[in-house]
């Protein structure tokens, strides 16, 4: 393997019960030019003396303290010392397979800039891992087999945080960590899909994604569902949205509420419709509710689907298939 730097950058906050072995897991990686770029965020327990006594006996791991506060400022302090040629992204509460920098830098080192390199991953948790977070495994690391990442971008965030890496150049070119815009790795990819970043991946476990009942992202506010539903429809309307076609949500649940009042604060007109005849006719949001079937006598619409359950989006589907619309273009899951 070409000798090029890998940067890796880490916020630490508070994980003093997983952070040795998560820094012995990049210590025992099969690619060792490698530099550990670790910020302590204002932890309270034991994480900064845990850094510090590995830094004494590895080179490659350099420690600082976040002078501000949060996620965003630790990763922009941990980039501003990195020197490497690709930057990758670790949380210090979770393990790399022994392989993963080898693989993700091989596949950069083989294609070239213009790419982000990603794998599978796999969640563990002491207590087991709940249903939740085993489906959104097995739907990252499905799109890790067909390589069809940006066709699902609005579901979820399609490429795990700590499980990619890019050239330096790639990473400046959708403006890094600049972004004050929380979740901050979701917003990452929707800039790296912006920038017309492609996705290479690996069809090899190379994460391994602990499960605990402190991580950000089941505690910190900036990581509540809600935000994740704002930057969708911020993307969408920013990347997506064609102004000659009519926009047509459907569901009315509460995902379909929270975009009916988003566009209303936007001034963004748009039909409502939804697959429950008892709404019919009824006003919502000063919005009249329409059946679903009248998207067909629409021209050219486009439809954001906010309907959760899996027996109604294959009838969605088959529905709006029937019509030759398409998935990614005419309409979108919004999960």
């Amino acid at each position: 393997m070409e000798k090029q730097l890998i940067s890796i950058v880490m916020p630490v906050k508070n994980a003093g019960l997983y952070l040795e072995d998560c820094l012995k897991s990049i210590q025992d990686q099969t690619e060792e030019h490698w530099e550990l770029l670790a910020v302590n965020d204002h932890s309270s327990d034991e994480s900064y003396l845990i850094l510090e006594r590995f830094a004494a006996t590895d080179s490659r791991i350099k420690v600082f303290n976040n002078k501000e506060k949060g996620i965003i400022n630790a990763l922009r302090t941990a980039y501003a010392e990195s020197k490497g040629t690709f930057i990758h992204r670790m949380d210090a509460d979770d393990l790399m397979v022994s392989t993963k920098l080898d693989i993700l830098k091989g596949t950069l080192v083989e294609s070239g800039i213009g790419h982000v390199a990603t794998a599978k991953v796999q969640y563990f948790a002491k207590d087991g891992v709940n249903e939740g977070y085993m489906n959104y495994e097995a739907w990252l690391n499905s799109l890790c087999d067909q390589n069809n990442h940006w066709e699902e971008l609005f579901k979820e965030c399609v490429i795990a945080s700590p499980n990619w890496m890019m050239h330096r150049s790639d990473f400046d070119t959708c403006g890094g960590f600049n972004s004050d815009t929380y979740p901050e790795d979701y917003d990452l990819v929707f800039r790296m899909y912006q920038a017309g970043i492609k996705v290479l991946a690996a069809n090899k476990v190379t994460h391994l994604w602990r499960d605990h009942s402190e991580r950000s992202s089941r505690n910190d506010a900036n990581y509540a569902h809600n935000t994740f539903f704002e930057i969708k429809i911020h993307y969408f309307l920013a990347l997506k949205q064609k102004s000659e076609c009519p926009l047509v949500i459907w569901g009315a649940g509460k995902k379909g509420k929270r975009m009916a009042k988003l566009l209303k604060e936007r001034n963004i007109p748009f039909n409502w419709v939804s697959n429950n005849p008892n709404k019919h006719g009824k006003e919502i949001y000063d919005q009249l509710m329409e059946s679903f079937e009248s998207i067909a006598t629409r021209d050219n619409p486009q439809i954001v689907i906010t309907v959760a359950l899996r027996d109604a989006k294959q009838e969605i589907v088959a529905f709006l298939q029937k019509l030759n619309l398409k998935e990614g273009s005419d309409f979108y899951f919004f999960s």
